[in-house]
């Protein structure tokens, strides 16, 4: 029976990476594209691999290529290694004074329309830095810094069933927001109950800006409204536009269409809803130099930034 750890010492970094990037590709071809070998070279070196370790890494489902229990494993410690040696990289630049590396952030799908600013700041100040910035539903941003694909992500709750550090780094105002020709548009100090018979256009199930509007309403002693699931926020920023209804929404994503008169906040007792943007990464997690400083910045400038962001 093959030693599980000696073979784990055995491997060679060259095999890892190459393991690493045909379990992104789960394609041999386009692994061997991406590094610059035969095919037949990609074969070979899996070959090995499945010898050293003494059990299968992939299997074929139809014309697909999946990994198996095994490969999954040993994907996440190559990603580790990887990740390991970019940190390190890293901070050796860092005691040479430079300021380069890799800032892997995502964010919630509501910060998109402010992150890009905040990023672009960042960046002028470390011109050298390589920024890889996705966006996604909460789901998938958490998911992603439990894999290691991102060191920190923005997001509007901090998770509660994982080991990370969630840190406030500005408000986050939520408000309900009209078409112009909106009977209620322009009035002042409107009672919440006058909401009761409208039809609001919402995010799904789960969503931090659903959420936050339910429990909005039962803090208010009513029920839940009348709803329409959608997407996105822009669409339902243009349903809204197009009289469908009205949208409990955050703030930030509203910026351009209140200053150009396309939407208009309503003016409701209660509101807005103050709640926080936070940058969370792993407890566990060593953050390379400039995801610490990234962090940094979002929490010492942030919110100041922030504030154009909102009309």
């Amino acid at each position: 029976m093959v030693d599980a750890y000696k073979a784990l010492r055995a491997l060679t970094l060259r095999q890892l990476r190459t393991f690493s990037v045909i379990a992104r590709h789960l394609n041999f071809t386009a692994a061997a594209r991406e590094l610059h070998v035969t095919q037949p070279a990609i074969s070979m070196q899996v070959k090995e691999l499945e010898e050293l370790v003494g059990l299968p890494l992939y299997e074929r489902v139809g014309r697909r290529l999946q990994l198996t229990e095994a490969g999954r494993e040993l994907a996440i410690c190559a990603a580790g290694v990887g990740d390991l040696l970019q940190q390190t990289h890293e901070r050796l630049l860092a005691m040479k004074g430079l300021t380069a590396g890799v800032l892997k952030l995502g964010a919630i799908s509501t910060a998109k329309y402010f992150t890009p600013s905040l990023l672009a700041a960042f960046k002028r100040r470390h011109p050298q830095i390589t920024i890889r910035f996705t966006i996604g539903n909460r789901e998938d941003v958490l998911r992603q810094l439990v894999e290691n694909e991102c060191d920190l992500a923005i997001t509007g709750r901090p998770p509660k069933d994982m080991d990370a550090v969630g840190q406030v780094f500005a408000p986050h105002p939520l408000v309900i927001v009209a078409a112009p020709d909106h009977p209620l548009a322009g009035k002042r100090r409107v009672d919440f109950a006058r909401l009761a018979d409208e039809s609001f256009l919402t995010r799904e199930q789960g969503s931090g800006t659903r959420v936050a509007m339910e429990e909005f309403f039962r803090a208010q002693g009513q029920r839940s409204p009348d709803s329409v699931e959608m997407s996105s926020n822009e669409t339902i920023k243009r349903a809204v536009m197009a009289g469908m209804g009205v949208a409990f929404i955050s703030a930030h994503t509203v910026g351009l269409e209140l200053a150009s008169g396309r939407l208009v906040k309503l003016d409701i007792r209660g509101l807005p809803v103050m709640r926080n943007w936070y940058v969370v990464h792993l407890a566990a997690k060593r953050l390379s130099p400039i995801a610490e400083s990234f962090r940094e910045f979002l929490l010492e400038e942030g919110e100041a930034m922030m504030e154009k962001a909102v009309v």
